[in-house]
């Protein structure tokens, strides 16, 4: 390919602008690679119209519903009529083949995109997965792979089956099982109370569970809903779980020694051998790591701490406060707000001197080096 044949666009139009990750890819576009956006979304009665997108848009962005897309990319190739020829088409939902054959439909080159998270606090994708499905991709490459770095993703290439085929379980068997603990959890409600009664009670394990239980039903209920049936490949997959499932519960029902036997065989050993040492060493590690986070969120003897001025320095200042009042620390953790803004908390060694930390956290505010939040 020669530098002549390389695209590069001048106006992205988002399908969808007015969804979660159509207003997050708005700002992305317009504040990390300094392109015009257009985009047009039912919900919005001011956005642009989806003749404006085909006749100004250079990379078309298909950010709906994962099954109203196929159907609303055909709508776009029939009214396109052969224009999108030389453009880009991508799609960022969580299903990939047939978007991406609806895509495919068109004469734009295609590749469908799935960012393996709901659209984050952060201005960009640090730190998270995107699946890339490069489905007809020439001219576009150069910038295809320029906005890959630009979101700083994680990124791992397939085929839209493969995809998923992946998807069934890394997303969908993931869902299926927090949704069945949380239909037992409440089942068991009028004896046992609310999830807050439970969690006095709590293990790692159980805290995390009930996290993601919580992350799923705090967000759209729509796209959950697609993901079990607009996948199909997950059909397959919740019968081979609920097989699982149904064998413990044989063996626990049977509960003789033959039935304990049958389940260190089945349920232990055998996977054990399937997963390998290496990858139970490796998720074993990683357990643990978030077990001691978990631990240190719940410090009660801690302060939370906004930074205002993003620059290099500035977190050793706050730091040197607390050295300055003679203050041990025990932890130090950074998170997002709702609203983007990066927080500290800092956790202090058992038996720190209270007044220190008041004091300490007085001179934080006054200086202006941070502001005190808790």
């Amino acid at each position: 390919m020669t530098a002549s044949q390389a695209r590069t666009p001048r106006m992205v139009g988002i399908v969808g602008s007015a969804g979660a990750y159509g207003r997050w890819l708005s700002r992305f576009f317009q504040q990390h690679m300094q392109l015009q956006v257009i985009g047009h979304d039912p919900a919005d009665p001011t956005s642009h119209s989806p003749e404006q997108l085909l006749a100004q848009a250079d990379v078309l962005v298909f950010s709906a519903p994962i099954r109203h897309t196929p159907a609303l990319i055909a709508r776009y190739v029939e009214q396109s009529g052969g224009r999108e020829a030389g453009r880009l088409w991508l799609d960022v939902t969580s299903v990939k083949e047939a978007p991406v054959q609806a895509m495919l439909a068109s004469q734009a080159e295609v590749v469908g995109l799935h960012p393996m998270t709901a659209p984050p606090k952060a201005p960009t994708l640090k730190g998270r997965v995107m699946v890339v499905c490069e489905a007809r991709l020439q001219q576009w490459q150069p910038w295809v792979d320029a906005l890959c770095s630009a979101l700083q993703a994680e990124c791992v290439r397939a085929t839209p089956q493969h995809h998923d085929q992946m998807m069934a379980l890394v997303q969908a068997m993931v869902h299926a099982t927090h949704l069945a603990q949380a239909g037992v959890l409440r089942e068991y409600q009028p004896q046992l109370g609310d999830l807050a009664a439970m969690m006095p009670y709590r293990s790692a394990s159980f805290e995390l569970d009930t996290a993601i239980i919580s992350r799923i039903l705090s967000l759209n209920p729509s796209i959950y809903e697609d993901i079990q049936f607009g996948n199909p490949y997950v059909a397959p997959m919740l019968e081979k779980l609920v097989g699982h499932l149904q064998r413990l519960q044989e063996q626990v029902g049977q509960g003789d020694d033959a039935a304990r036997g049958a389940f260190r065989e089945q349920s232990l050993a055998a996977n054990h051998a399937a997963f390998g040492e290496p990858a139970l060493a490796a998720g074993n590690y990683t357990f643990e790591r978030v077990g001691y986070l978990l631990a240190d969120l719940t410090e009660r003897n801690a302060l939370s701490v906004h930074l205002p001025e993003d620059r290099p320095g500035s977190l050793r200042e706050l730091l040197n406060v607390f050295e300055q009042h003679g203050i041990s620390l025990a932890s130090i953790h950074s998170s997002r707000t709702p609203a983007g803004e990066v927080h500290f908390r800092i956790g202090f060694v058992a038996g720190s001197d209270v007044a220190a930390i008041a004091l300490a956290a007085a001179d934080v505010d006054a200086s202006g080096i941070g502001r005190v939040l808790a």
